[in-house]
Parts: C-alpha cells; sequence; structure tokens
C-alpha cells in the first residue's frame, strides 16, 4: 500500500505525537508499505519513510497554516492509498481532511485525544474559529483511529458515526537497567509535560499527606513546561512547605531511561490522557504505576503493575501509600508484570501488523477487523 501520512509538527520530543507517528510509520515501512510522512516540522530522518517538509506562514502560528502543504496533499491524494491525519484543530489536519475526501485515498483519522471534554473546553475561543471547518473534515473520514475504547467513547460522544480502529500506541522496550533494593532514599517520579491537565497541583498536595509519613522517599517532578505554570507549582511548592520534592526540568533519550531506571514508582495523575506514552514507557523500564481514571490504564490494576485511582488529592495520596507500604520485591515484582505486558501487547510490529489489517479492510471490505468497531 501507499501511505501518506500527515501530522503538523513532530519536532517536540516530549510531545507523544512526536515519538508514536514517526514510529508507526517506520513500523509500516519496516512491512513492506509506501510510507511517507508530511509535515511542517521534524527533528531528522526516519528510517525507510520519506518525510515531506512544508514551510509554515510565519503570522497565525497557533493555527499551522501551510498553503505549501495543502497544495501538495492534493497531488498525495490522487495516487495515495491512505492518507492517514494524525490530530486536530490545525490548517495542516483540517485542508487535509477536507481535501483528501474528493480524491483516490481513502481518509484515517486520529483524534490523538483533541475530543475529550477537558481538551475541547481548552482554548475555546480559538476552536470556536476552525470548529465548522474541522466537523466537516471529521464527518468526511472514511475511518477513525482511536488508541483506547476511552477514546472510542471520546469519539461516540460527539456523534461521529464513521468505523473506528481501536489500536494502542505502541512502545520500543529498552534494555533493563539492574535494579538494586533501596539503598538511601527511594523515589516516586513524575514524568511528563508540567501542564494544568496532568494534575500536578493534585499530586503535590498528596505528597504533602505523604512526605512526612515516608522519610525514606522523594518526589521528583520531570518534564517540560511552560514558565508560568513551571513557576505556579513550584510555588504551590513552597507554600505546601513540601521538602523532599524537586522539579529537574526536560529530560531525553538516556537521561529519561536512566530517571524510569531509578523510580521505584510512576505517577500520573492526568485529568484526561488518550493514551498516557509515559505509562507504557514506565511499565517497559519495569517501573509499577499509579495513573489517575482520567487515563485508559485500568488494566494495570488486573495485569497486578499498578492502581487506577480517581485523581483527587485524597485517593491520589491513599493508593501511593498502599504501593510505599509494600516491600521492595513485591514492587519489582510487580514491574516485571508491567514488562512482560508491554513485551506482548504492545510492540511497535503488533501494532502495525492491526493498523495494517484496518487498511486493507478500508480499502477492500470483507470480515470486519477484530479492532474495528462500527457505528
Amino acid at each position: 500500500m501507499k501511505l501518506v501520512h500527515v501530522v503538523p509538527h513532530i519536532d517536540k520530543e516530549a510531545a507523544g505525537p512526536s515519538y508514536s507517528v514517526p514510529r508507526l510509520c517506520e513500523s509500516l515501512a519496516a512491512r513492506g508499505h509506501d510510507v511517507e510522512l508530511s509535515c511542517l516540522a521534524a527533528r531528522g530522518d526516519i528510517p525507510g519513510v520519506r518525510l515531506d517538509l512544508h514551510p509554515e506562514w510565519p503570522v497565525l502560528r497557533r493555527f499551522s497554516v501551510s498553503t505549501s502543504h495543502a497544495r501538495a496533499m492534493i497531488a498525495k491524494a490522487a495516487s495515495a492509498d491512505i492518507v492517514h491525519n494524525h490530530s486536530l484543530w490545525s490548517m495542516v489536519n483540517v485542508s487535509t481532511g477536507l481535501i483528501v475526501p474528493r480524491r483516490n485515498a481513502r481518509l484515517v483519522t486520529s483524534p490523538r485525544g483533541t475530543l475529550n471534554s477537558w481538551a475541547l473546553r481548552r482554548q475555546r475561543h480559538l476552536k470556536r474559529l476552525l470548529r465548522p471547518m474541522q466537523w466537516s473534515a471529521l464527518a468526511r473520514a472514511d475511518m477513525l483511529h482511536a488508541t483506547s475504547t476511552v477514546e472510542l467513547g471520546e469519539i461516540r460522544e460527539q456523534d461521529l458515526r464513521a468505523p473506528v480502529a481501536v489500536i494502542p500506541n505502541g512502545i520500543d522496550l529498552p534494555d533493563l537497567a539492574v535494579r538494586h533494593g533501596p539503598n538511601g532514599v527511594r523515589t516516586l517520579l513524575f514524568l511528563s509535560r508540567i501542564h494544568p491537565v496532568k494534575g500536578i497541583d493534585r499530586l503535590l498536595r498528596a505528597w504533602r499527606q505523604l512526605e512526612k509519613l515516608w522519610p525514606d522517599w522523594q518526589l521528583v517532578i520531570a518534564g517540560p513546561g511552560e514558565l508560568g505554570y513551571l513557576r505556579e507549582m513550584t510555588e504551590l511548592a513552597v507554600s505546601l512547605e513540601l521538602e523532599r520534592v524537586s522539579f529537574s526540568g526536560p529530560l531525553y533519550g538516556a537521561g529519561k531511561a536512566a530517571a524510569y531506571a531509578a523510580a521505584d514508582l510512576f505517577v500520573l495523575p492526568s485529568h484526561t490522557e488518550n493514551f498516557g506514552m509515559v505509562v507504557a514507557e514506565a511499565l517497559a523500564h519495569a517501573c509499577p504505576v499509579v495513573v489517575s481514571r482520567g487515563t485508559p490504564w485500568s488494566e494495570v490494576e488486573a495485569k497486578a503493575c499498578g492502581w487506577w485511582v480517581e485523581h483527587d488529592a485524597g485517593r491520589l495520596a491513599e493508593a501511593i501509600d498502599i504501593a510505599m507500604r509494600l516491600p521492595p520485591d513485591r514492587l519489582s515484582a510487580m514491574g516485571r508484570n508491567g514488562r512482560a505486558w508491554m513485551e506482548r501487547d504492545f510492540s511497535w510490529s503488533s501494532v502495525a501488523a492491526q493498523m495494517e489489517v484496518a487498511y486493507q479492510w478500508l480499502l477492500g471490505g470483507g470480515d470486519t477487523p477484530t479492532s474495528v468497531s462500527l457505528s
């Protein structure tokens, strides 16, 4: 198949699509498909994938406007089998969604978490400007893609009736560092964007309840963030008189891997996530997790690798306290359970194979794949 994937930008390492979209493209190319990724900015080459970059207007950057990209999509849609459009609320996505249905290619759209109620309320005045065109583009998709059953529900709540392929993001499995028993201070790790959606304020309030109970534990908050919100969170930590909290800044590559390897427990108390790539990363590093019910990770309890809890400060503190009370070898065993789960169900080869089957069904019909939910 000739596949064209579209995403506004993949140049920020901390952004989920900057990892998941290129790896999906690379994994599909490894299965023998002709794959191109079209965008406005990228970090570098992608093995086996043609990278098609276009300039964006120097004004209205919030909307990612590129007439060059729109013109190119007219030609691509005439010759491709599938155009897979990732994310919403940029003119790159809107124009792709409006151009493709009039031509040869079938259109697949991945909202990537942009249709949940929390996300729709954010920057509402800007989205109101794009909504008529964005909803028209969404309604024309031949198939939608959700990374979880939670996101499937969000899609259906918007009365979008196209078939939905429910296929998770994949995860690269790192070589595991040797984990030693507790030696001095143990670490509860938060690693993600410093952003209001992540529930960091509730994490800090939960930590206030725990810090004096657990003098051998520290909370490390790692990740990039806007200076204003980061300052607000550091000021909150000071006002709560927290002593063993550190904001370590962005971590990438080896630094990120080292943080996961050094952590005894990972926490993500988000208000909402369509997937939550950092949860998969933590589990791939054999680190047990405490995650909020705003994330689609309810199975961490069934897989015995974590806790899935309400994201208010009290419930969060209770779950973290339970985890901290476990013997270190029990926590390590839970981490190994998570690693085994990632190996079994979240490898990129498995994800690409599922996506391939969904594409083939969209083009040729036949029996509906198990991953596809019909309206």
